[in-house]
């Protein structure tokens, strides 16, 4: 079978190349809809490159076509929806705060905790929005003033630390925190967590990029596919509104679970 060959990672398939054009695209769509692309495109990545790849170079790479289909999602939203510097600001700022945060925080706690909290998390989540079919259907903001940029702060600060420690769902959780807290709809959270998680990812791709950890080559043809898949799932979600990124927002929630509920399953046998 054809292969090419990429800078750090050695050959790879045009098969595995193509299946991990597809897990791009995929990945794009669902993060531009209600976050948690990760789901998809990392665990692509991570079974479809050589095994001696570079855990940095992977990671890095990642972070280039995710980057890219967010800014370009993040565009595409704020055509139709303008975010709320009130909440953009504070949100933004204390992401990257948390995030960075979290990342030097990442080494001193153990991994094997963090899976089972996420999931314990995750479970709430999903039964607290399963039990209010109302919730983020109706955009509503509560708080204002000082009120609400200090909440909005609080949950870019959480969520970023979150994001620098572990990452799966950081999207999920920026939007079902402002539709909890701020009485956002579910389409206007999705705007500022595009934002948030837009920041997060920037500050990262900085890190690997000044580490030499990022195969431009690969990681440009995953971006084109993560800023197809991401433009698409933007435009869907403006048409169709807070109740269709309610359902998708669900799916992607169970489906975090399941896949942090295996990985807990794992380390525990």
């Amino acid at each position: 079978m054809p292969v090419l060959e990429f800078p750090l990672l050695g050959e790879v398939s045009l098969l595995a190349l193509g299946l991990l054009v597809l897990a791009a695209f995929g990945a794009g769509w669902v993060d531009a809809v209600v976050g948690g692309g990760g789901l998809i495109q990392l665990p692509a990545l991570l079974t479809g490159l050589p095994q001696q790849a570079p855990t940095g170079a992977v990671l890095g790479t990642n972070k280039l076509a995710a980057a890219a289909g967010t800014a370009v999602s993040s565009a595409t939203y704020i055509h139709r929806i303008r975010p709320l510097a009130a909440t953009a600001v504070p949100l933004v700022v204390c992401a990257a705060l948390g995030s960075a945060a979290g990342a030097s925080l990442a080494t001193l706690i153990p991994r094997a905790w963090m899976s089972p909290i996420v999931l314990v998390a995750l479970v709430v989540v999903g039964i607290h929005t399963l039990r209010r079919p109302q919730l983020g259907l109706e955009h509503a903001p509560r708080h204002q003033g000082r009120p609400h940029a200090l909440r909005a702060g609080a949950i870019g600060g959480a969520v970023g630390l979150y994001d620098g420690i572990l990452g799966p769902g950081t999207g999920t959780f920026f939007i079902i925190a402002m539709v909890t807290v701020l009485g956002f709809g579910f389409l206007e959270a999705s705007v500022h967590a595009k934002l948030a998680n837009l920041t997060t990812n920037l500050g990262a791709l900085l890190v690997f990029g000044v580490h030499g950890q990022i195969v431009w080559s690969l990681g440009a043809i995953m971006a084109v596919a993560n800023i197809l898949g991401g433009a698409l799932g933007a435009r869907l979600a403006l048409r169709h509104g807070s109740g269709f990124v309610r359902i998708v927002f669900l799916v992607v929630v169970g489906a975090l679970a399941l896949k942090l509920g295996w990985d807990t399953v794992r380390l525990l046998s």
